[in-house]
């Protein structure tokens, strides 16, 4: 069988419904022969164990545990769910105390038991923050943390699309940029409804702003249709990405990084940008900004900057100033 790689790829929360729907892709797209699933949550854990098992795999190594040290130990790849899940009613900031603190732990997992791992895909929200922690605790570069922001882009495609009814795939360009939250920024400037520019199809004012809304609450609307959170789109969206970091197909929807770097004025932070996700982790470049774009671009930015601080000052995270000292890569 011909497998991606045969390095060992662990997913986190693999008993719940994202989890369990990111072993299923990663066995279907053979990413590799050699996949752990971890939970905390052991008898649901071992369910999809043992579904995995009777979906009959050709030439993949399945194994199951509950134990920390033993599932991220020698891990090169990993993608987690395993945070607590939003509901109804909740922003995807409502989840931040609790969901940082399960960030920081997975981090010092990753140092303590696979300092050498090659990328990491951080999905529980809210996942620019959670990205964040994971990547000081944890000691690896920038390039190595990607959080789940694809899935808001694939959103404002598919409300075009609806929109102008036709199929998704005939909807280019699309980008969403800056926080993976109320604060995302829908961006258009290189969209394209089947080859022509969205700007020429003179789309009336209250109708885009609908558009905008849908795509920003995209996910709340999954709850409210299906009485839970997403899965199956942010285990697809996911499984891209690390599949990408393994060196297969080139991800190139937005992701969630960190930027440090001052571009657009910003640094320290996680957010979404334009972006590429191959065998060398990920990088990022400008987009093509309007200028309310960026007015709001900057406000999202001002935002992940207040729950950033917020996390520093319950001690989840520590100064800005000091990250260096837990992670010598920032």
């Amino acid at each position: 069988m011909s497998f991606l790689t045969n390095k060992k790829l662990l997913i986190v929360g693999a008993g719940g419904a994202i989890g369990s729907t990111m072993a299923q892709l990663a066995a279907v797209k053979k990413l590799s022969s050699n996949i752990c699933l971890y939970d905390p949550y052991l008898q649901g854990l071992e369910g999809v164990y043992e579904e995995m098992r009777h979906c009959g795999f050709d030439g993949i190594n399945f194994e199951f545990t509950d134990n920390v040290e033993k599932a991220f130990t020698n891990a090169s790849f990993i993608v987690s769910s395993g945070g607590a899940p939003r509901k109804e009613g909740m922003t995807r900031e409502d989840l931040l105390k609790g969901n940082a603190q399960i960030a920081a732990d997975f981090g010092d997992n990753v140092k303590k038991y696979c300092p050498n791992c090659e990328h990491i895909v951080v999905i529980f929200n809210p996942a620019d923050i959670t990205g964040l922690v994971v990547l000081v605790k944890s000691g690896l570069k920038p390039n190595q943390v990607t959080t789940l922001a694809g899935l808001d882009t694939t959103r404002l495609q598919s409300e075009l699309a609806k929109y102008f009814n036709i199929p998704q795939y005939e909807v280019t360009g699309c980008a969403t940029l800056g926080g993976h939250g109320e604060k995302m920024v829908p961006v258009t400037s290189d969209v394209k409804i089947q080859g022509k520019p969205l700007s020429s199809m003179n789309i009336p004012a209250d109708k885009f702003a609908e558009i905008r809304l849908k795509t920003v609450q995209g996910g709340s609307n999954i709850i409210k249709l299906r009485g839970r959170s997403s899965n199956l789109s942010p285990a697809y969206v996911s499984i891209e990405m690390i599949e990408a970091a393994m060196g297969g197909k080139k991800f190139t929807l937005p992701a969630g990084c960190f930027v440090k770097d001052g571009m657009y004025g910003y640094k320290n932070v996680c957010m979404a940008m334009q972006s590429t996700i191959d065998a060398n982790g990920v990088s990022y470049t400008q987009a093509n900004l309007t200028a309310e774009e960026k007015a709001e671009l900057d406000a999202s930015y001002e935002h992940l900057c207040k729950m950033r601080d917020e996390v520093i000052g319950m001690g989840v995270l520590p100064a800005v100033a000091d990250w260096s000292k837990y992670n010598k890569n920032l």
